[in-house]
């Protein structure tokens, strides 16, 4: 609409900057200027282009002895353009990665410090349940927390606010309005209790945190899994043993009702595709330590658009087929963990029923797992 305006604004900043020397220039979301020149519509003249070629210029054009630095912020480095990105310009690029357990405990305690807490809230327990938050979820978790204690007339947050935050981050809010009619919540109820009994009867799944049968988001239930400790890296047994998990709400419904739904469908999907990664991505398959496929991306989109095919028709048919191998052996073996404790399954989805939600320790106690408190406390004992 106002040609030239973010041209000449830059123009204006640098040349403030340049007289309060030394200085520092901050720009957030660097990409909404800065992205790659030249992809999408509105050629070499429109906007966004002509600030940052102004960006450029000003950042090239610093003589040795200007006490200015550019600092710039982005979520997005691989849209950006070549150029911002050389030496001379921005020499140095830092990653904030999302924060470890550790890191997330001492954030928790920072959004907590103005807040009334109780006693018996655990700071460890809650950053061990987040595995994933960056610093904006821990905030919103402690800010819902403390809005869902002042609902219930509580003068300060306990620990059962605090958890139930933790589901709202991840889902959603709970839809009470959503009511099941009988049969779908028993459906769901042996779903969820078909994921939760594969997770904790496999040795490589992570522990089971919760288990609900109250919808979420788009969820008519959920199982919720952790790690004990943050993971950089995946092994191979990690995701045999999750592709089960996935498959054991799926299994458990066909071993119960002899028939399947489609609350199995997302499961499904989420299945297929690491079952795909583990042959054509991590080279974890009998085809090899190879990938297969090259993803082409569309910058302006910031989407993957195609994938060039760079392997023939009959290993295209090799990769199916390694692909149903993962499937059907993740199928088998939680159709043979719910076979074989058919009685625990049934246990399971008959408290869910009653009680829609089992929290941790309660489920540890029904499937007959010692707590892991618990265990690592009795291994200490041993030591001594």
């Amino acid at each position: 609409m106002f040609v030239g305006v973010g041209a000449s604004r830059v123009r204006d900043l640098f040349k403030t900057a340049k007289k309060n020397a030394p200085a520092i220039v901050f720009i957030d979301e660097i990409d909404a200027v800065g992205r790659h020149r030249g992809a999408g519509l509105g050629g070499g003249h429109d906007e966004r282009e002509q600030t940052l070629n102004q960006i450029l210029v000003e950042m090239d054009g610093f003589e040795t002895n200007t006490n200015v630095i550019v600092v710039a912020a982005t979520n997005r480095p691989d849209v950006l353009d070549p150029a911002l990105l050389r030496p001379g310009r921005f020499d140095r690029r830092v990653v904030m990665d999302l924060p470890d357990i550790k890191e997330r405990e001492a954030i928790l305690k920072i959004h907590a410090k103005n807040k009334p807490l109780e006693k018996s809230v655990d700071f460890g327990q809650i950053a061990s349940r987040t595995p994933g938050f960056s610093g904006a979820d821990i905030s919103n978790l402690v800010n819902e927390a403390a809005i869902l204690a002042a609902r219930k007339g509580k003068k300060q947050i306990g620990p059962d606010e605090m958890r139930i935050s933790i589901e709202k981050v991840i889902l959603g809010p709970e839809r009470k309005s959503k009511i099941l009619n009988v049969k779908e919540k028993e459906i769901t109820a042996y779903h969820e209790a078909g994921h939760a009994l594969v997770g904790t009867s496999l040795p490589n799944a992570d522990p089971v945190q919760k288990v609900s049968v109250i919808s979420r988001g788009q969820a008519a239930g959920y199982t919720l899994a952790a790690p004990q400790e943050d993971k950089r890296l995946y092994s191979r047994a990690y995701f045999i043993d999750e592709l089960a998990v996935l498959l054991g709400g799926y299994v458990s419904e066909k071993i119960i009702f002899g028939d399947v739904t489609t609350g199995a469908s997302n499961d499904l999907e989420r299945a297929t595709d690491i079952s795909r990664k583990l042959v054509t991505r991590y080279g974890m398959s009998a085809l090899g330590p190879r990938t297969f496929g090259h993803k082409e991306e569309l910058v302006f989109l910031g989407k993957e658009i195609s994938e060039e095919k760079n392997y023939s028709e009959s290993t295209a048919t090799k990769i199916d087929a390694e692909v149903s191998k993962f499937i059907e052996g993740a199928f088998k073996t939680a159709e043979k963990i719910i076979g074989e404790k058919r009685e625990t399954l049934e246990r399971i989805a008959k408290t869910l029923l009653e009680k829609e939600t089992i929290e941790q320790e309660e489920f540890n106690e029904l499937v007959g797992k010692k707590d892991v408190k618990e265990a690592r406390d009795t291994e200490k004992e041993h030591e001594k």
